[in-house]
């Protein structure tokens, strides 16, 4: 049984869930229960056992959302989940997928504005998110992309920035860490666009992903077949030097030699023993001398980098230390300014002071001309 999550914008205000049964090929309404999510589109959905984990999306009013729930298909019954550290940033048109049934991957999404290349990791023991370090290829801004997992490896096929649509098929080794470009299309191939669905299967006895229908100013509905490159046995890292291969050779054809019966091959034997620990000691400082080697060189490095940062250091401390002559001497600008601001007003006091009394002495003048200028009524 397959089951989908349905909205109308105009109509509902939470996801609709329907299931289509296979078998029959009947859909019907699925009624839930609990704390129902807002109606939203773009959203995210994996699946580990019975319970759907739905994250992101945007809703009716266009509000980018980060919260996460769950659908336990057992008892229809919804969740919100409450988790640790700093969620994803509220998205939609990105990818999720499900490793080793323990961690949720996110990875790019789309705002109103930009589109971004973030991989987000949720570890649902401890329902603690974190953003891992990766390492490989570069990898482009997407949205509206869609992914697969097989293996170790999440393939990313399609989608784009708010410029074009992104050309090239990219894998993610989880287990590593470690970004990697499959293949890559043309600018106007269905692949480079948003809509497409993906999945992988068996066919012929190969394992392929599938993908089919896509959106790039006219619907397509072919379907595109991706066979994957099967795996290369990783050789031990002894064997990787040729001195470690030769002694390795030597070693197998010796013992070929020793083990036989042949009492004329005991001359033989001893001469083949003695090449054996020759060929051991010469082969082990040539190892030496290549670790040697190699550790001088890594020493080197990390000794220019140690300098890069104390000289770096030693310019962030100048420029500390010439910020802070600027702002003493900004600081005592101010001081200056704001003594001969208050030395003014003094001298405006005293002024207005001075004035004040020559007022009421001119007053008090014209009072005693006026007295004695009068000769009374009958003057």
């Amino acid at each position: 049984m397959v089951f989908s999550f349905n909205f109308r914008l105009a109509a509902i205000s939470s996801l609709q869930v329907w299931s289509i049964d296979l078998e029959n090929s009947t859909c019907s309404f699925v009624e839930t229960f609990g704390k129902h999510p807002r109606a939203r589109g773009g959203q995210s959905t994996t699946l580990i056992d019975s319970k759907l984990f739905m994250f992101g999306g945007e809703d009716r009013k266009r509000n980018l959302l980060n919260d996460l729930y769950t659908l336990d298909l057992s008892t229809t019954m919804w969740e919100e989940i409450e988790t640790k550290n700093a969620s994803p940033a509220p998205r939609f048109d990105h990818s999720a997928a499900v490793y080793a049934d323990q961690y949720i991957l996110i990875f790019g999404d789309s705002s109103h504005s930009i589109c971004f290349k973030d991989l987000h990791l949720l570890d649902l023991r401890t329902m603690e998110w974190s953003r891992p370090q990766t390492q490989g290829a570069y990898v482009t801004p997407r949205g509206g992309h869609a992914s697969t997992i097989v293996e170790d490896n999440w393939y990313i096929v399609g989608g784009g920035d708010n410029i074009s649509g992104a050309t090239e098929t990219i894998a993610l080794n989880i287990s590593k860490l470690v970004w990697s470009i499959t293949t890559s299309v043309g600018k106007r191939d269905p692949l480079a666009s948003e809509g497409l669905s993906l999945c992988s299967a068996m066919l012929d006895g190969e394992k392929v992903i599938i993908a089919f229908g896509v959106y790039n100013g006219k619907y397509n509905n072919e379907v595109f077949v991706l066979k994957i490159k099967p795996k290369e046995p990783t050789l031990p890292r002894l064997l990787q030097s040729r001195a470690a291969a030769a002694g390795a050779a030597s070693v197998t054809a010796a013992y070929a030699i020793i083990t036989g019966t042949d009492e004329e091959n005991v001359d033989l034997r001893k001469t083949v023993g003695q090449d054996i620990k020759s060929n051991h000691i010469e082969n082990s400082q040539k190892l030496s001398a290549i670790d040697s080697v190699t550790l001088k060189a890594e020493n080197k490095v990390l000794e220019s980098r140690i300098m890069e940062i104390r000289h770096e250091n030693l310019r962030l401390q100048t420029k500390i230390d010439e910020m802070d002559i600027v702002h003493t001497e900004l600081l005592k600008a101010q001081i200056s300014q704001i003594q001969k601001s208050q030395e003014s007003c003094s001298s405006l006091k005293h002024e207005f002071d001075v004035l004040r009394h020559q007022k009421s002495q001119v007053a008090q003048e014209m009072v005693v001309a006026q007295k004695q200028k009068s000769g009374g009524v009958w003057q």
